[in-house]
């Protein structure tokens, strides 16, 4: 690259940043009062450790890829769930909230800037291949996952159908890392599984908030409701990670006829928003139970949130993973894209979920199998546990849950039951529940 075109390369940028840090603008495109003599200072340092760069360092570098790095640099100081995307990742993002992308079926953080999993999503190779939430990837294939960034992360775990990926993950109870040989396959993220426990009480499963959710679950209780002798639904939002706010706002919005379902604020006025339920054309009074973990985060806890705040459902099982903020997706003119915190929200009382999440009507703790050995059980990660995460209203100290293994796609309602102690108790509850309403109304 030429000394003039490297000049006016860093003679645009610094003109944007300058002109970027002198006036700072809300959403109404109002001005935000800033120290701007402190800005142009700090802006003047960048510029000129980027020209020190050019010209001294022992090899080129692209200025290109030396702004990218300084933007991922400034927004992942920002919070956990921020982060600028280059365009291919942007795409790649773009794809999974249409439903389907090709890796393993894992959702990560950075805990302690070690890659650690949130949950694997239910049916996915990860999920077959015994990954746990709770559990650190300390290398893939033959790269240390130690400095690495949550999006470099997922560039290398995703990869082409039927090629295999190598995970060496560290567990608690475990004396020795362990290697996972897993082999990729398409994730169709098919969010919503439903049957019926008993003839008359049913059990849906949403394991995450994507574009057909709300789609798949009107389906779903079409089909459980058919027959009109539905008198009790268990509602599994566990290991839920979340996802599209907007799904999580009609999922509520399903199940209640009036009142609030969720709040945000933030900086920008447009982002202080308060949706309310609607009336449905189909009256739905049967009682409902929703089930949460620590691997229940954002939309799910928007859902269970709603529900347990206008008194639609009662909650069982144990507090939330606490992810109580908004993420905008924001494309950029050069088809990269930027992921950005942009509000908390809120539960119709008001309560803000950030780092203290949803804590159940009825705490039960998953009990594992008796065949399952201790050390087999994870240990989940929370919001609370993440550096640099927003605060609450106020922090509480919780004790942690155990986790709950969700029983394979194709196993129905005999083995949930055996294995599952939280599925059990919601069920023995709605018999319960059906019995006294019988009491009360005479029949």
């Amino acid at each position: 690259m030429t000394i003039s075109k490297t000049r006016s390369i860093f003679g645009i940028i610094f003109m944007s940043l300058l002109i970027a840090g002198a006036l700072f603008l809300n959403g109404n495109g109002e001005e935000v009062n800033a120290d701007t003599k402190e800005v142009y200072k700090n802006i003047e340092i960048f510029a000129e450790v980027l020209r020190k760069i050019e010209k001294s360092y022992v090899e080129p570098k692209d200025p290109h890829e030396l702004i990218y790095g300084a933007i991922q640099g400034m927004v992942g100081k920002l919070d956990p769930h921020s982060s600028f995307m280059p365009k291919d990742d942007y795409k790649e993002l773009l794809m999974e909230t249409e439903g389907s992308f090709t890796g393993i079926g894992i959702e990560i953080t950075l805990k302690d800037n070690i890659l650690t999993v949130v949950s694997p999503i239910e049916g996915t190779p990860a999920f077959k291949a015994g990954i746990k939430a709770g559990d650190r990837i300390i290398r893939v294939e033959d790269k240390s996952t130690k400095g690495m960034t949550l999006l470099q992360a997922v560039k290398l775990i995703r990869g082409p159908k039927g090629t295999i990926v190598k995970l060496t993950i560290v567990r608690k109870g475990e004396k020795k890392p362990l290697e996972l040989p897993i082999t990729r396959d398409e994730i169709p993220l098919v969010s919503v599984r439903n049957f019926h426990l008993t003839p008359d009480i049913s059990y849906i499963r949403v394991t995450s908030f994507q574009k057909r959710t709300v789609k798949d679950l009107k389906s779903a209780l079409e089909d459980v409701e058919k027959d009109g002798s539905l008198k009790g639904l268990i509602l599994d939002l566990r290991n839920n990670p979340g996802g599209l706010l907007a799904q999580a706002i009609e999922v509520s919005d399903i199940f209640l006829d009036s009142g609030v379902i969720v709040s945000t604020k933030g900086r920008d006025s447009r982002q202080n928003i308060t949706a309310t339920a609607n009336k449905n054309s189909k009256l739905r009074v049967y009682p409902i139970i929703v089930l949460i973990n620590g691997g229940s985060a954002s939309a799910s806890e928007i859902v269970a949130g709603a529900l347990q705040d206008n008194k639609r459902a009662i909650i069982l099982g144990t507090r939330s993973f606490g992810k109580g903020s908004v993420q905008t997706i924001l494309p950029l003119s050069d088809g990269s894209g930027l992921r950005l915190t942009t509000a908390r929200y809120y539960t119709p009382s008001g309560k803000s979920i950030q780092s203290l999440g949803i804590v159940p009507d009825i705490e039960v703790e998953y009990v594992p199998p008796p065949e399952k050995a201790e050390k087999d059980q994870p240990h989940f990660v929370r919001e609370e546990d993440l550096e640099g995460h927003m605060l609450g209203e106020k922090e509480e100290t919780v004790d942690e849950d155990k986790n709950d293994e969700e029983p394979d796609g194709d196993q129905r309602a005999k083995t949930l039951l055996e294995r599952d102690n939280q599925v059990r108790n919601a069920l023995q509850l709605l018999k319960t529940w059906t019995v006294f309403s019988e009491i009360n109304t005479g029949s």
